[in-house]
């Protein structure tokens, strides 16, 4: 039996990932993760809830988003991860999942000047965006403390894809979709 697939969606706030995420996902026929999305879901059940950058809820997301996809994989269900996760936080996680699937990253990049665009639209009209400190990130970004240069992308010796979303994606969305959805070699052989 093959192995199921983890296609990991990559790279810094701003970069087009969750949008790229459900389109994956959307064209494979399976599950996107999100990270973003499982914090939203968290908030919206937590009274009083402030989000800030190393608030509690990013911590529980952390668990939560890796809970999920092991169980997903576990299952034999191909699955697109995203997060905005640097290496210190992806490799130590992906790693244990190589013994049950075949991992795939995109990585996404994107002018920091559009991401940070992006980042302040988003703040801006996205109520839901109130789960994550858009706006101290925003500073953090303006003041030089967090360049989006900065973000550190995963190190696994696999398979990777790097796209800029810039405008629409290079490369093309067909090109994406058949990297992350190419059969592998069986694992016996």
């Amino acid at each position: 039996m093959a192995s199921p697939t983890l296609i990991t969606v990559s790279g810094p706030p701003g970069t087009g990932k969750t949008t790229l995420a459900h389109g994956i996902a959307r064209s494979l026929g399976c599950p996107a993760v999100c990270r973003d999305e499982i914090k939203e879901g968290m908030a919206h059940s937590t009274p009083g809830f402030e989000a800030a950058t190393d608030d509690p809820l990013s911590w529980r997301t952390l668990t939560v988003f890796f809970d999920v996809l092991r169980t997903l994989l576990g299952a034999g269900v191909t699955v697109v991860a995203e997060a905005a996760f640097q290496d210190r936080l992806w490799r130590p996680n992906l790693e244990p999942l190589a013994g049950i699937a075949d991992i795939r990253v995109i990585r996404c990049t994107v002018d920091s000047a559009v991401a940070h665009h992006r980042i302040a639209r988003r703040a801006d009209g996205n109520a839901l965006r109130a789960a994550h400190a858009d706006r101290e990130l925003l500073k953090a970004i303006a003041d030089g403390g967090r360049p989006l240069e900065s973000w550190v992308p995963i190190s696994l010796n696999v398979p990777t894809l790097v796209v800029d979303t810039s405008d629409g994606y290079d490369p093309a969305i067909g090109e994406i979709v058949s990297f992350a959805g190419r059969p592998v070699a069986d694992r016996t052989g």
